[in-house]
């Protein structure tokens, strides 16, 4: 009879695991799956606290319970969780006091880095601190220098507390400026952009390097070290638009994480000391940073890891628990499943990469204006932005600033004419004025639509014809302006609608353009890793939800797209414009220019040629010298201007014959036109 008493003791003896939390998250699917899936253990039982209990009753009043699972929320009275484990001492999986540790990001981060853990490029602000050098801010057009650290647009700016989600990125006015306000989702609304460029001048914040992530976040969720589930989305920061499913869920994708990615989740895990945690990683530059550690997280949507996470919990509940409570519970020979979330996989032809190379789009004229300056002035500026270092003895000025003091230089050199004629600026006054009308065109300076070289000439300008007088060889600098060839409205409109015809012109895209027409190429890229690469170089209706196969591809391994630009504004607004078209964006390009367009220069893409270089200011220098003679052109200048005998060359210099007077022509046409 007595081992009948102590075989049924056994048997009715469970693990009560208590649920501390805001119902809102209690009551939330994610957490009702894994409950339900825990309550299946022959030896758990779980009970949830209700949110009367937890914000009104003592904790003496709480419910008894041998394993407590608790996390802080909006409205949550952590000190009380924290009292009642010290009053009840049960087995906890998630520590409380770390949870403090959680809400500040400049103890996230500092935790982070003392555990090795990668992370962007940061300092802290701090209003609050009595310490005046680490409040110190100075602010310029396209950088900020915070207690002697300098980061330049684009740069993050967030809230020193973790429970404010108001984080801005501000845009360099090479892109055009302003920033991305991003917030806590509001239906379908996660950001939005704002013209205002100025960092906040209230409140304390972190400071930290835009990291260029190809228009994508990875959320990774661990339940306990050894188990890490990754998703990725699209990051808020591009165009704030949340994309949701059917359901009204936030589309999330697959994501398989790498292994230093893996260790990286085993190391938060266990440096904040919560078994159950979600993180945000950025990857970038061939690395991936953490940035985030929000705590306690599930994932939204996923049947695998509902099973895997209460499969994991509720063994190491048991483990822990069981020999104290004398429960007869086997350890399993394999508690946890692979901390790998696996792909759709398949044996099918598998499209590696789609490369498309484009120009840019339809621009306004290019217009370009050389004069020779010698003045100081123009020297010291040319000194002042490095112009005597660089190997080539030549500067470019495209910020606001340094427009600025070009203007600032040709306003001075006019009203020096017009108070004592100095004959060497004043041979300059008619172009000095065209400086000046060109850099005060549209009240602002923009990087995308003007900018001015300057080149030393240690010998002044060389001859440019057999008939121009040598010069004084004093030296000089040749000052180029160049302005026009943006990118006009048309031209945006086509390469946003070239992005929409290339999202549906894959197997299954064809024929008719609307409803959901075009998915054969977005099924094939959530089947398979795509590499989808866009070079920007120099009919029918899209409506609906066309094209839809390309963008669920994409979205699946979006960080694997890849867009780069020559650094002309056309080229990029182009490519920023084709890429809003492609993955069916929203808004303003600058968000998605600064995301997602990388410099094909700085990645070696479009080089420029030195030798090539030398071969075409030669055939340059030829070709001025022949287009100054004036008479029809004989057949000996024909055979050096067109030694291949092409049959447009040559019909276009039957055309001109006499360079000289074909010129006088047009110039008339232009002044008929005055």
């Amino acid at each position: 009879d007595c081992d009948d008493s102590d075989s049924y003791e056994s048997e009715s003896k469970q693990v009560i695991v208590g649920i501390c939390a805001m119902e809102k998250k209690t009551e939330s699917r994610p957490m009702k799956e894994i409950l339900t899936r825990l309550n299946e253990f022959e030896f758990i039982k779980t009970i949830v606290f209700s949110e009367k209990t937890i914000l009104s009753d003592p904790v003496d009043m709480w419910p008894l319970c041998d394993c407590f699972i608790s996390f802080h929320s909006k409205g949550f009275p952590l000190s009380k969780a924290i009292e009642y484990v010290s009053l009840r001492e049960p087995f906890i999986i998630n520590d409380l006091h770390m949870q403090y540790d959680i809400q500040d990001r400049r103890k996230v981060y500092r935790i982070l880095e003392e555990s090795g853990v990668e992370l962007p490029r940061y300092v802290v602000l701090d209003r609050d601190s009595p310490n005046p050098e680490e409040r110190e801010l100075i602010e310029s057009e396209d950088h900020i220098e915070i207690n002697g650290v300098v980061f330049n647009k684009p740069f993050v700016e967030k809230p020193i507390s973790a429970e404010d989600h108001n984080i801005y990125i501000y845009y360099p006015t090479s892109a055009g400026g302003g920033s991305q306000r991003l917030f806590r989702k509001i239906g379908c609304r996660s950001s939005v952009y704002s013209p205002e460029s100025h960092v906040r001048k209230t409140g304390s914040y972190i400071y930290e390097e835009f990291m260029p992530t190809d228009g994508t976040d990875v959320k990774v969720y661990t339940v306990g070290p050894d188990y890490a589930h990754a998703e990725a989305r699209k990051s808020p920061a591009l165009d704030g638009k949340v994309e949701r499913d059917k359901e009204g869920k936030e589309v999330r994708y697959p994501v398989i994480l790498s292994n230093t990615e893996k260790l990286n989740a085993r190391t938060v895990c266990l440096a904040f000391k919560q078994t159950v945690c979600g993180f945000d990683l950025l990857r970038a530059n061939g690395k991936s940073y953490v940035c985030d550690v929000n705590g306690f997280s599930f994932v939204k949507n996923s049947m695998k890891y509902y099973d895997d996470s209460a499969k994991i919990l509720g063994n190491m509940i048991l483990r822990n628990l069981a020999p104290q409570l004398h429960i007869p519970w086997l350890i399993p020979f394999q508690l946890d499943d692979p901390p790998i979330v696996p792909t759709t996989l398949g044996k099918m032809m598998e499209l590696r990469c789609a490369i498309a190379v484009i120009r840019h789009g339809d621009r306004t004229p290019k217009q370009k204006m050389k004069m020779e300056v010698k003045h100081p002035k123009f020297f010291e500026i040319f000194d002042k932005y490095g112009g005597y270092k660089d190997s080539k003895l030549h500067v470019k000025l495209k910020k606001p600033k340094q427009l600025q003091e070009v203007l600032d230089i040709a306003r001075y050199l006019i009203s020096e004419i017009d108070q004592n004629s100095d004959p060497e600026i004043e041979e300059n006054k008619s172009k000095l004025e065209q400086l000046k009308s060109v850099l005060e065109m549209y009240g602002h300076f923009s990087g995308i639509n003007r900018k001015v070289q300057l080149k030393y000439q240690p010998k002044g300008r060389p001859r440019q014809s057999s008939s121009e007088d040598e010069n004084s060889g004093d030296p000089s600098l040749l000052c180029i302006v160049k302005w026009g060839g943006e990118l006009t409205a048309g031209g945006r409109i086509q390469a946003e609608e070239l992005g929409r015809v290339f999202r549906c012109m894959y197997p299954g895209g064809q024929g008719e353009y609307a409803g959901t027409q075009g998915l054969g190429l977005l099924r094939l890229h959530s089947t398979f890793r795509h590499d989808l690469k866009i070079y920007a170089s120099d009919e029918g209706e899209y409506a609906g939800t066309q094209g839809l196969g390309l963008l669920r591809l994409h979205s699946t391994f979006r960080h694997d797209l890849k867009i780069y630009a020559s650094d002309e504004g056309r080229v990029q607004m182009t490519a920023a414009a084709f890429a809003k078209g492609l993955l069916a964006l929203e808004g303003e390009l600058t968000p998605i220019l600064v995301q997602m367009v990388k410099s094909a220069n700085t990645n070696g893409l479009l080089d420029n040629d030195c030798d090539s270089s030398k071969y075409q200011n030669a055939v340059k220098h030829r070709l001025h010298d022949m287009m100054q003679v004036d008479r029809d052109f004989t057949p000996e200048d024909m055979e050096l201007l067109n030694p291949l005998h092409a049959r447009s060359v040559q019909t276009a210099l039957n055309f001109v014959k006499n360079p000289v007077k074909a010129c006088d022509t047009v110039y008339g046409f232009i002044q008929e036109l005055n």
